[in-house]
């Protein structure tokens, strides 16, 4: 049986199609956000606290280079083959080169529940797979403005680094990290009982709203877009294999490789936007968002997460 949290996911799928007045606040759902990516951030802190020394760089480096491979492999594919204009070509690039808060979240939950084992550096996945593909696309859409308007001068690296790295979902994720691994167990033991030991409720919240934004961006279908809603539901089976691929290459745990499967296959739905909203305030976000938080994420949870938890039980034997 899923994991309880799913159940609130699918509750509020529900809630949203049927059309119920069910919402959760905003700022309860802003509330719920840093909470949980504080949370993320600290648990992964706690978990480095002492283990720096065993820190694998080669390891960090190449889940790096991964954020920047699959947004520049999917970018080509956005534009021939689901025939996208170059700016949500970019804009949908960016989101799944992106990884999504919520999702990790679950498979963490799924791999602590599992009692699979993890690296302590498994939650700086998130924070490393983030950032790449949002500045790698922002940089590709300013050379490609700059090459159509004949303009050598590209726009400066250093303001698409700013924005990614301001971000609200990056400066939590590290500053958890951070304060977690200076702190660790003893030191965090004032704040456990309310962020790590109710993080499980804070995460069902967060998915129940979920579920009602899946539904609100879903209805009524975009049957035009069928090419980019297709995308959205083959493509994350096809990433997490790239994560896979690139956890046994590197000999990971078996937790550790799940998460990696589970955040490449993801999408992102929080940090993504707000970064191209703000570099290309013509690109199309609601066409992301559809495609991301629409199709992919619910796929992910209700049935990717498990296939891909199946496929690294037979690979490892």
């Amino acid at each position: 049986m899923p994991d309880i949290v799913i159940a609130f996911f699918a509750l509020g799928l529900l809630a949203g199609l049927i059309k119920s007045d069910l919402k959760v606040p905003k700022a309860t759902y802003e509330t719920l956000s840093i909470l949980l990516m504080l949370t993320l951030g600290l648990k992964g802190g706690m978990a480095l606290h002492g283990e720096t020394k065993n820190l694998a760089i080669t390891e960090l480096l190449s889940i790096i280079a991964l954020g920047f491979i699959i947004p520049l492999t999917l970018y080509p594919l956005l534009r021939k083959l689901i025939q996208l204009p170059q700016k949500e070509a970019i804009s949908i690039a960016a989101h799944y080169g992106s990884v999504s808060a919520g999702t990790f979240a679950v498979v963490m939950t799924m791999v602590d529940q599992s009692q699979w084992p993890l690296r302590p550096e498994t939650t700086l996945y998130l924070v490393l797979l983030e950032l790449p593909a949002i500045i790698i696309m922002l940089w590709l859409h300013r050379y490609l403005q700059a090459k159509t308007a004949g303009n050598s001068q590209h726009a400066s690296a250093g303001s698409v680094l700013h924005e990614a790295l301001t971000s609200r979902g990056v400066v939590l994720l590290c500053g958890g990290v951070v304060i977690g691994w200076i702190y660790g167990s003893s030191g965090m033991a004032p704040l456990t009982p309310m962020l790590l030991a109710g993080f499980k409720t804070l995460l069902a919240l967060f998915l129940l709203e979920m579920g009602i934004s899946t539904a609100k961006v879903c209805l009524p279908i975009p049957y035009k877009q069928w090419r980019l809603l297709l995308f959205a539901a083959v493509i994350p089976f096809v990433l997490a294999w790239a994560g896979i691929g690139l956890g046994v290459l590197l000999d990971l745990p078996s937790g550790s490789i799940l998460v990696l499967a589970a955040l490449s296959a993801s999408a992102s739905y929080i940090a993504a936007p707000a970064a191209i909203k703000a570099a290309i305030p013509d690109a199309n976000i609601g066409l992301a968002m559809l495609a991301s938080l629409g199709i992919t994420f619910p796929i992910n949870v209700l049935i990717g997460l498990p296939v891909y938890q199946l496929w690294i039980a037979q690979i490892l034997g």
